[in-house]
């Protein structure tokens, strides 16, 4: 397959790692050391369109394709995971489904709020006893006359703090798992809500994590998608989403990449550069390998997202391998650098933290393996 972007990719590229130098690479260390949301760099991404990046204009999205996303992604990622995560939620877990499943009042209250930055979208999937076995939905909506009542618990919901509307995924028929869930669209102003602030994490902070008590009804209207097909509906939205993880992924693997070359060039020792040294040399190198391999599967991935494919097993490759080889990378730039980036607030300290997310959050690594064996295997 030929990867050689096309001028507009390369174009559309260049303006991002623009607004990433200049905007999302000043406020990164800020970000991570204060633990706010970045409401203020969202807003401003979405002048490029970074908040609607595969919404039509139609809706006020940039219309690019899946391998563009993919790019703009791993660009800012280079310069902040938390800023990369934020636009990955919005765009492939909220603005994407609904340009997918929504009806046409639904596309026309948020998508273009969404696209244009006026709104910030979060979903709801999640549960203390729903992570990788997300069938098991215990958050309930059960049926009144006009609309579903919803009683649950949502945590770890990603943007929740900014956030103006979630999607919101439900058991409509209980004890059937992932045949009775489904998707409702819930503005995160409304009465019956309750947000709670997550502690402290380990990295990619400023993400806004919240956990959602809900005790509400919602109507009709607000269901997204066929009812009792949410599951499948959240499925979908994950496949472009470990897509963009991986992207996310690869962006810090580069930028601890950036940070190894860096620091081997200019550190001396023996009276020579370490770079001169062999050891020093084959962690660079199986560094830039690895992080290769796994970007031809991530755009792989992104291609076929382009084309309406079904890429089950293309996302969930390309977020194995994109997100174990940055881990790797991470690992092997902080003994690069050694005392000098194991102090706090170095830049390969905050990537070393940053970067093990993208093995658990939207499927672990092990989850992505289950779901890889299971493809291979039955169509071996």
């Amino acid at each position: 397959m030929d990867f050689e972007l096309t001028p507009a990719q390369q174009a559309f590229k260049d303006e991002v790692e623009r607004f990433a130098r200049e905007v999302v690479g000043p406020r990164a260390s800020a970000i991570d050391d204060s633990g706010e949301f970045p409401a203020d760099v969202l807003r401003a991404a979405a002048g490029l369109g970074l908040l609607g990046v595969t919404i039509p204009r139609t809706w006020g999205g940039a219309e690019r394709d899946y391998l563009s996303y993919a790019l703009a992604i791993e660009t800012i990622a280079r310069f902040s995971a938390t800023v990369a995560v934020s636009l990955v939620v919005t765009n492939s877990l909220v603005s994407e489904v609904i340009a997918q499943a929504g009806r046409g009042q639904q596309r026309e209250r948020w998508l273009r709020p969404l696209a244009t930055g006026a709104a910030i979208g979060a979903f709801a999937l999640s549960e203390p006893n729903a992570g990788t076995d997300a069938a098991n939905q215990e958050t309930k909506a059960l049926r009144t006359s006009d609309g579903y009542h919803i009683v649950g618990r949502k945590v770890w919901v990603a943007n929740a703090e900014a956030a103006s509307v979630a999607i919101v995924f439900a058991a409509t028929r209980p004890g059937l798992r992932g045949q009775g869930v489904t998707a409702f669209l819930v503005p995160l102003d409304a009465a019956g809500i309750m947000r709670t602030a997550r502690r402290d994490s380990l990295g990619v902070r400023g993400l806004g994590c919240m956990d959602l008590d809900f005790d509400l009804v919602v109507k009709d209207d607000q269901v997204l998608g066929p009812v009792d097909q949410g599951f499948r509906l959240a499925m979908w939205a994950l496949q472009g989403g470990r897509i963009a993880i991986a992207a996310q992924a690869l962006g810090i693997g580069r930028a601890a990449l950036d940070e190894a070359i860096a620091h081997a060039k200019q550190r001396e020792q023996f009276g020579r550069p370490i770079a001169n040294y062999q050891a020093i040399q084959w962690m660079i190198a199986d560094m830039a390998a690895e992080l290769d391999a796994a970007r031809m599967l991530t755009w792989k991935a992104a291609v076929a997202r382009s084309r309406g494919e079904s890429t089950i097993l293309e996302s969930s490759m390309a977020k194995l391998a994109a997100s174990e080889a940055a881990h790797k990378a991470a690992d092997k730039a902080m003994q690069v650098l050694a005392s000098a980036g194991y102090r706090r607030g170095s830049v390969a300290e905050r990537l070393f933290r940053d970067v093990r997310a993208t093995e658990i959050y939207q499927g672990t690594s092990e989850a992505q393996r289950m779901i890889i064996a299971r493809r291979i295997l039955a169509t071996g």
